[in-house]
Formats: structure tokens, sequence, C-alpha cells
């Protein structure tokens, strides 16, 4: 795509972004041992991300925790949540509250949300390091000559680095679109998850991890099987997550575009007994 001649820079840049999106997908059909069983081989496929800024290994090491699901929205234990301690929430200013609710919108989510989510992750990391966790940074470490080597074939060819860097920017503001309601507080871990009962072009980008409750009862199927084991078991799924079913994207979008999906705060949390 980088090789397109100016006069297709518009084109250039919308197609860059979806093969931004789904190189994202594919990342986390790697991390599940997808097209190799061998974990070595999935690195040195996933280690080198044109995406940036989120290195393969800690994206690894976060989602596997996240699929412990016992701890699926905890707001400490479940590193992919949006939820917030109660307590936490009643100690934000208003204006910092104002700003989560708005992310609490799909609208919120595609244009704020990966600042937020980045600024979180990097600082939480940051702490990490400065705390002397060798793994987070020697994952960090291993991330940067792809970084370089990306940044050195984007400054070969006619796009800026401001413009490459704007689409990794609206990747992530895609991808939110599939991590939006993927799951909800209930007091089951398996009425946490969402189904989403597409098979468009987003279905496509997000390798049907639309069907996400299937995904986190067969986390190593293949992403082309899970729509055939949704439909082979389609009322014994929706039973199981308690009926947290959408008919498409285009549903989500009416519902959620400019309405919150639910609370900043967790709404069944209740800090555990010292």
């Amino acid at each position: 795509m980088l090789a397109l001649p100016p006069g297709w820079a518009a084109f250039q840049w919308v197609v860059l972004v979806l093969v931004l999106t789904l190189h994202s997908s594919l990342s986390h059909e790697i991390l599940h041992g997808h097209p190799f069983g061998s974990e070595r081989a999935s690195t040195v496929l996933g280690v080198v991300q044109p995406g940036l800024f989120v290195p393969y290994l800690r994206f690894k090491a976060l989602h596997l925790a996240h699929h412990r699901d016992a701890n699926l929205t905890d707001p400490y234990d479940d590193p992919e949540t949006n939820y917030l301690d109660p307590e936490i929430w009643a100690g934000l200013a208003l204006w910092q509250r104002r700003v989560l609710t708005f992310n609490n919108t799909l609208f919120g989510r595609m244009t704020i949300g990966p600042f937020i989510g980045m600024k979180s992750f990097l600082a939480s990391d940051l702490q990490r390091i400065m705390r002397g966790e060798r793994e987070v940074a020697l994952h960090w470490l291993a991330h940067l000559p792809g970084v370089v080597l990306t940044v050195w074939l984007v400054s070969l060819s006619a796009m800026p680095i401001w413009s490459y860097l704007l689409a990794c920017y609206a990747a992530l503001s895609v991808l939110r679109i599939r991590t939006f309601l993927e799951h909800q507080a209930h007091e089951r871990a398996s009425g946490r998850s969402v189904i989403i009962e597409d098979r468009g072009p987003l279905a496509f980008l997000f390798l049907n991890n639309n069907y996400h409750v299937v995904h986190h009862m067969h986390p190593r199927v293949s992403w082309h099987k899970l729509p055939a084991i949704y439909r082979a078991r389609q009322a014994r799924f929706v039973r199981m997550n308690q009926g947290y079913v959408y008919r498409s994207y285009g549903q989500v979008f009416a519902k959620h575009l400019f309405r919150c999906k639910d609370p900043v705060a967790h709404p069944l949390w209740q800090r555990p007994e010292k």
C-alpha cells in the first residue's frame, strides 16, 4: 500500500487503516496458537507490529490474563476491562467523570477511546518497569526493532510519518467497535461475553471475534470455525450468556453511538474483604 502513487493518497490511507485493523485481529489469532502450535514460531510471526502502539508480547501477556473468565470485568484483575472500582469513580473530578462517561458511548470509544486506553496502558507499564518488572521491559525492547523497521519503510514512501501514525490511531479506533461491548458486568462469568450475529465486513475485519462467548469458551479454535460452532449450538450459547446478543454491528451503532452502554463504575463490584 505504501508504494501507490501520490494521487491515490486518500484511498491508500483508508485501505491502510483496514489492513492495520486486520493485522491486529491476526495478531490475536497468533497469540492463541494459530496457525502454528509453536510458541516460538508465533512470536517470530507476531513480534513486528506495524500498528506501532502495542507490543505483541505485552498484548499476549495481558490478553491471556483476560481469558481467566472468572475475572472478566474485574476492575483490578481483568487487564482489558473499562469498568472502575466505584470508590475510584467516586473520587474522580467532575471533568474526569464526564470524559469517561463520554468514552462509554461508541462514538466516544472510537474518538478518544484509543488515547485514553493507550495513556492508561503506557502509564501502567511504565510503573511496572520502574518497579523492576524485567519481563515488561523486555517486551517493550523486543517491540522496538519492529517500530524502527516500520518507520524506516514509511520514510521511504510518499506517505508522511504523521499520516501513518494517524492511520495507526484510526485502526485502534475501528478495533474499539469490537471491544466496545464484548463484556458486561454480570453475576455469572458465562453471562459476561457478548454474541453479535454479524457476518459482514466488520465481522471479517475482527475475524469473527463478534462471537465472543464462543471464543472465550473455545480460545484455541481458529477464527473461521467460530460461526459454525455458534450455529450448531446457538440456543445453548444464548442461554449461557443470558441473552446478551445483538443481531449486527448496525444494531450496536443504532443503540450506543451516542448512548452509554452501562455505567463506568462497576455496578456489581464489591471490594474483597481483607
